[in-house]
């Protein structure tokens, strides 16, 4: 592959991840009132079956496609489930499921904007992560992650408070996002990304059907009253967006693959000005200061030096 050809899959990478950050940011309405209806165990396991069920199709036509052209670059096509599939998907579903649920218990006691703010941190875990894996970090990028930490802070965080349980638990959740980006990172070079998605939604909502048994009362009829916001949720937030996460992560370090995705809070500020919030000047502020942190991460910063 050459350079051009290269960095080319980056910029459409970097595209699919921004497109996949605003579905999450617009999605953020649907979920709330999802939410006002449903127990956040129920409604998880209904977006991730839905999601399930708009990746069977997508995984079936590319599987076969990919056995008609070949076995791929790692032999992904040789069977539809292969045991790195299966683990892979496994384990990102367990930590997408545990996220998911340390969030939802973390907005209760600490707000939706310090939540935001807090669950975003794992553009710095990520990062942080890395240095364990031996993977180095040029030091531009820390600049990035630093700004991008700064406008988060803007964008999400109204007033100082000191920290409580649900702000540990929060802080928790991002440890997980930034683990899931890292273990997406690692299969996904090694299996089709629409099948890992597959798996992994698949595990979250088995995971999430057995705790609704347990702490909720699952009603088929709250589940019909919120049924086009479970499917915002689910085709578009889980089904298209992680999938294009997964997909893109294979041609994106995990450090700018989180800055991309930090997008989402804001898309989720924007989304929120088109229903009439209004936007503070610190939020514009912070909005502003996101754009330019992932805009940043993403120029060619050694090609540059050595022109000057």
């Amino acid at each position: 592959m050459t350079l051009k050809q290269d960095k080319r899959k980056q910029l459409t990478a970097s595209l699919l991840l921004t497109l996949a950050a605003f579905i999450w940011g617009s999605a953020f309405v649907a979920q709330s009132e999802a939410l006002d209806i449903l127990g956040h165990f129920t409604f998880l396991m209904s977006r991730s079956f839905f999601g399930v069920l708009t990746l069977i199709p997508v995984s079936v036509f590319i599987y076969k496609k990919g056995q008609k052209s070949g076995v791929g670059e790692n032999g992904e096509y040789k069977s539809f489930f292969s045991k790195d599939l299966l683990l892979g998907g496994s384990i990102c579903g367990v930590v997408l499921f545990t996220a998911s649920e340390l969030q939802q218990v973390g907005i209760i006691s600490s707000g939706v904007g310090k939540s935001g703010f807090l669950t975003t941190l794992y553009i710095l875990a990520v990062p942080v992560l890395g240095l364990f894996l031996k993977r180095k970090i040029k030091p531009f990028m820390w600049v990035c992650i630093a700004l991008g930490v700064i406008g988060m802070y803007f964008l999400c965080v109204s007033e100082t408070s000191a920290l409580n349980f649900g702000d540990f638990m929060l802080i928790l959740c991002a440890v997980c996002f930034a683990v899931h980006i890292m273990v997406v990172d690692h299969f996904v070079k090694k299996v089709d990304g629409v099948r890992l998605s597959l798996v992994q939604f698949f595990v979250c909502g088995v995971l999430s059907l057995i705790t609704a048994l347990i702490f909720e009362t699952i009603d088929f009829a709250l589940i019909k009253d919120a049924i086009i916001s479970i499917l915002y949720a689910g085709v578009l937030s889980s089904g298209v967006a992680y999938t294009l996460q997964i997909v893109s992560q294979k041609n994106l370090s995990p450090t700018v693959a989180c800055l991309i995705m930090s997008l989402e809070s804001v898309f989720a500020a924007l989304s929120g000005a088109v229903f009439g919030e209004r936007l503070t000047g610190n939020e514009i502020f912070g909005c502003v200061l996101v754009f330019i942190a992932t805009i940043l991460a993403q120029l060619p910063i050694e090609n540059i030096k050595k022109r000057l």
